[in-house]
């Protein structure tokens, strides 16, 4: 009976293990945004993190000394990298690879890592991997996050970080804390300034990345710094605000018919090269040469918040800097470029702004200059 009992225990321990990446006393329940049931390891100090923006939340919660590898998105190279947290990171470069980009997760790559990962957090769980089937192939809690957004889907993503942070243990669930707080500030702050203007000027946003980089057409009918600032979009205007769209090409007679009285430019459109993309039409076709605002000189360049999936951090800048445009006298004061910098380093624990701004010609939160 003893030796029984001896095995029994044995066995338990290395079931313990293998589900919790080598801390036999699983012992902590916790449900994720599908309201799975997970017991994980009483103390986590290794994970990875699975799909768009799933890094860049463990990053803001400043646990990147737990991280043991990461997807391939990291380790490329690149002119032009919109995505603050890896260029506050460079170390994630140097980590062992797991799998590929949007959730394309190798179960037997991340058997084959020393160390092994405790917990696997997952987002956008429908893309790549199936949770399910990954967590079953290698035996590691996969813990699926909801990434949400800074608008109607705010408290998605304040669950994603909380339940994050409470998985990571004390230090992380306060900074978690912290986060959403800031967050929570920033979006007031913000409302206060702007929801009483009496004059909003019309305006729109073209060049918008979706799934790669587009042309001026390309542009978000509820553009979040928009939103954020109770701008007035032409290209959402008549739209009912519960609508679910990111993103839509708005025609140029459209454009022209509504002629919007301040016109900004997404950056990410410069990866199209040359001679190509939002910054060119602007300066050589006719129809948007016909725009008041192109002639008038009000044209402002703004940073990539669509890369890799949302960056929380840019949604927050950009919003700031479009205040000090569209509302000077609601901004007086503020150097959006060092607002910029102040958010990422508290996100982020380093300022990032002019090492990205430089990747795209310094355009970011100036008048782009269209003729000559």
């Amino acid at each position: 009976m003893g030796k029984i009992k001896w095995w029994l225990v044995c066995i338990l321990a290395f079931t313990g293990v293998c589900l919790g990446g080598g801390n036999a006393f699983a012992d902590r329940t916790f449900s994720d945004a599908r309201g799975r049931p997970l017991v994980l390891p009483d103390k986590i100090d290794r994970m990875i993190c699975s799909g768009p923006g799933c890094l860049r939340l463990a990053t803001y919660l400043n646990v990147q000394d737990k991280v043991v590898a990461v997807d391939n998105i990291e380790g490329r190279k690149r002119v032009f990298d919109a995505r603050p947290y890896a260029l506050a990171n460079p170390g994630y470069k140097q980590l062992p690879v797991f799998g590929g980009f949007r959730g394309q997760d190798d179960p037997e790559k991340i058997l084959g890592l020393d160390p092994m990962p405790q917990v696997i957090f997952k987002t956008y769980p429908e893309l790549g991997h199936d949770p399910e089937e990954l967590q079953a192939k290698t035996g590691i809690p996969v813990v699926i996050l909801d990434y949400g957004d800074l608008g109607r889907n705010r408290s998605k993503l304040f669950a994603a970080m909380t339940l994050m942070g409470r998985v990571l243990g004390p230090l992380a669930e306060a900074r978690a804390k912290q986060v959403v707080g800031f967050f929570s500030r920033e979006i007031q702050e913000l409302e206060t300034r702007t929801r009483d203007v009496d004059h909003k000027k019309r305006c729109f946003v073209g060049g918008i990345a979706f799934k790669g980089p587009h042309g001026f057409q390309s542009t978000e009918p509820f553009y979040p710094p928009f939103q954020l600032v109770n701008a007035v979009n032409i290209a959402g205007q008549g739209l009912p605000a519960g609508r679910e769209i990111r993103h839509a090409i708005f025609s140029k007679e459209m454009l022209l018919t509504a002629d919007p009285e301040v016109l900004f430019l997404d950056l990410s459109t410069l990866q199209m090269g040359e001679g190509h993309g939002g910054l060119a039409e602007l300066k050589t076709d006719p129809v948007y040469q016909a725009l008041t605002a192109v002639d008038k000189g009000e044209v402002f360049g703004l940073l990539p918040y669509n890369w890799y999936t949302r960056n929380f951090g840019s949604v927050l800048a950009d919003a700031w800097y479009i205040g000090t445009v569209l509302y000077p006298e609601k901004f007086s004061g503020i150097d959006p470029r060092a607002k910029a910098d102040a958010i990422y380093t508290f996100l982020l624990g380093t300022p990032v702004f002019e090492t990205m701004n430089k990747g795209f010609g310094r355009m970011a939160f100036t008048r782009i200059r269209l003729k000559e």
